[in-house]
């Protein structure tokens, strides 16, 4: 007697991935469409043969979109949209495995592999001068004021300028490289009369100057490692008489009158002359035609 067996297969195995656990480190001016883990480090295996299906997910808040994978049966992970290493600098993504599609009603067998990525920042910008205004709250960009300082003229000074809002400095806002700045000026130096230290970026006078014209510097600072990547700012220096003396009243104590009901604005009159208005005058030695 011949008898004939046929074994059926049962679906009684989950979907297995050879590395349940990836980490991956992006660069954060990696390019859209860049394959992030290849399809043979990511792709599941399953012994009862079944065709799996895949979907990516991400556990983390405000980081959803940014990778994908190719397709529901190709589980190569890309970057999808660009990064921000202001906006999250890690995420955590799940990937799952199933024999089933998603929308089947059949039992399902799954198999999930983590995929943690950390985002590397980039040097992608340029210097930022200080003081600066973040714009609309924006972290990737940064305003900042001129600067502004005052020289006697024909008066010569061996100490660094005094500017406002404060000395000359420059950043890189890229915050975990920190390159370093160099300083020069490239702009307004009429006769080379000030100079501006490469690394500190003091500003220092070379020699006296003899005209009352102002100066506006244009000082820029560059990153080491990319000329490319340079900020410039504006400094005024203004060019004034040295005052050696302070101003002073003709009299300590004035004395006025005023007379009731007056309106605002009327004037305060010596007391003793009510036909002459009060006026309090200071005088100055260094400007004694004034």
């Amino acid at each position: 007697l011949e008898i004939l067996v046929t074994i059926l297969n049962e679906n009684d195995n989950s979907p297995v991935f050879a590395q349940p656990n990836l980490t991956r480190e992006v660069p954060e001016d990696t390019e859209v469409n860049t394959v992030i883990v290849a399809r043979a480090e990511v792709s599941a295996s399953d012994a009862d043969l079944d065709t799996l299906y895949y979907e990516l997910t991400t556990t983390v808040q405000d980081t959803d979109g940014f990778f994908a994978i190719r397709g529901v049966n190709n589980p190569e992970i890309y970057l999808q949209k660009a990064l921000d290493f202001d906006k999250f600098n890690s995420t955590t993504l799940l990937l799952y495995a199933r024999d089933r599609p998603v929308t089947s009603s059949d039992p399902t067998n799954t198999g999930t592999a983590t995929i943690t990525i950390t985002i590397q920042q980039s040097d992608t910008r340029a210097p930022w001068f200080l003081p600066c205004t973040r714009l609309h709250n924006d972290s990737s960009v940064c305003i900042s004021s001129p600067y502004s300082g005052r020289v006697n003229i024909a008066e010569m000074s061996m100490d660094p300028l005094l500017l406002e809002p404060g000395p000359i400095y420059a950043i890189d806002p890229d915050y975990t490289i920190r390159e370093r700045i160099l300083y020069s000026i490239v702009g307004g130096n009429t006769g080379e009369v000030f100079s501006v230290d490469a690394d500190s970026g003091n500003l220092t006078m070379n020699k006296i100057v003899t005209s009352p014209d102002s100066f506006l510097l244009q000082v820029m600072a560059t990153q080491v490692n990319n000329i490319r990547k340079y900020s410039v700012a504006t400094v005024e220096i203004k060019v004034i008489s040295k005052s050696n003396f302070p101003p002073y009243f003709e009299k300590r104590v004035y004395n006025g009158t005023v007379f009731v009901g007056l309106p605002q604005r009327s004037f305060v009159y010596q007391a003793g002359d009510p036909s002459t208005p009060l006026v309090i005058t200071a005088m100055d030695q260094d400007f004694p035609d004034v």
